[in-house]
């Protein structure tokens, strides 16, 4: 029996090294870090954490505390437990809001998601006065709200001398009551946020245009294929990404909807367009006095935890269809 012989060393190994001296070579001490500028780099990045903490951290953690307690911050507050979570899902108007912002999503998203792909697209295929195209599609987007609402509740008049109804009017069609009746109030909040919102998302998609290969579009020319086979086939697998991130970025937008039925309705007619976060709203500002702000931040910590999961879920069923 012959006792077995470790290997030579390599000739490029440095003398007197050990191969279990590798983890404790990459160990490093704080003396280590210190000399490496790791102090002089958490010197400039404390500002920033500083003030991320002070204006993003703190806020939810205060928001936390305040959900768990009866506060109006007037008076002292008093710790009341899960009271609040129960007297936010003990309200009829919840179900209310929340049907009401589920269907401003189920509308968005049927008429103000794909919207915005199209005339991308269309834009795309415009030979000249590219960017006139471009800046009138994200004027709306540049408008003050106050001024955008002003001039759609203008055009949205019930009367028969509105600027909608007139229009109609030329086809025998209306009048129509729009914001004024409970059943067209939130389609016509949908057609006012899909016009002002819809300017970003087309930059977006002129943007991911560009980098799609034009060799396809020749290639998929070159077998016969016509503008919607091309668009089709070529144009939404290569914008698959892109897709569904606008998709769930919609989807978060339309869920804290608050500004449209605020200004338009103040969630009126008979609560019809009452949504999640102007109940939020009307739990924190409902009198004088202040609000019942534990309810307040109890429904905004549903709200955040619910967008949460969602997202969660919605990134690991998508993860493979994006990125094939």
């Amino acid at each position: 029996m012959t006792a077995t012989t470790a290997p030579p060393p390599r000739p490029d190994a440095a003398p007197g090294a050990r191969r279990d001296a590798a983890p404790g070579a990459r160990r490093r001490s704080p003396a280590t870090w210190v000399r490496g500028g790791g102090l002089s780099n958490l010197t400039f990045l404390l500002p920033l954490l500083v003030i991320f903490g002070v204006f993003s951290w703190f806020p939810i953690v205060r928001a936390v505390v305040m959900s768990f307690q009866e506060t109006n911050l007037v008076t002292e507050p008093t710790f009341v437990g899960l009271d609040n979570f129960r007297q936010v899902l003990a309200d009829p108007i919840l179900w209310r809001a929340v049907r009401n912002t589920a269907y401003f999503a189920f509308l968005a998203l049927l008429f103000g998601y794909p919207i915005p792909l199209v005339v991308a697209v269309l834009m795309r295929e415009v030979r000249r006065a590219k960017g006139l195209y471009s800046a009138l599609a994200y004027l709306p987007v540049v408008v003050p709200p106050v001024v955008a609402v002003l001039l759609w509740k203008f055009f949205f008049k019930g009367s028969p001398t509105g600027v909608f109804n007139t229009i109609l009017g030329w086809a025998d069609l209306g009048p129509f009551p729009w914001l004024q009746d409970a059943s067209w109030a939130m389609p016509s909040l949908v057609l006012a946020a899909t016009w002002a919102g819809a300017g970003g998302t087309i930059i977006i998609y002129l943007a991911a245009l560009t980098s799609v290969p034009p060799e396809l579009y020749d290639a998929a020319e070159v077998d016969g294929a016509g503008l919607w086979r091309k668009i089709w086939h070529v144009t939404l697998p290569q914008l698959r990404g892109v897709l569904f991130i606008t998709l769930i970025l919609q989807v978060i937008g339309t869920a804290q909807v608050f500004l449209e039925p605020y200004l338009f309705t103040g969630g009126g007619p008979n609560n019809a367009t009452v949504t999640v976060l102007l109940l939020i709203y009307r739990y924190a500002f409902q009198n004088s006095l202040g609000g019942d702000y534990g309810a307040a931040t109890a429904l905004s910590l549903m709200l955040a935890a619910f967008l949460a999961v969602f997202s969660l879920v919605y990134f690991r069923l998508t993860r493979s269809w994006s990125t094939t």
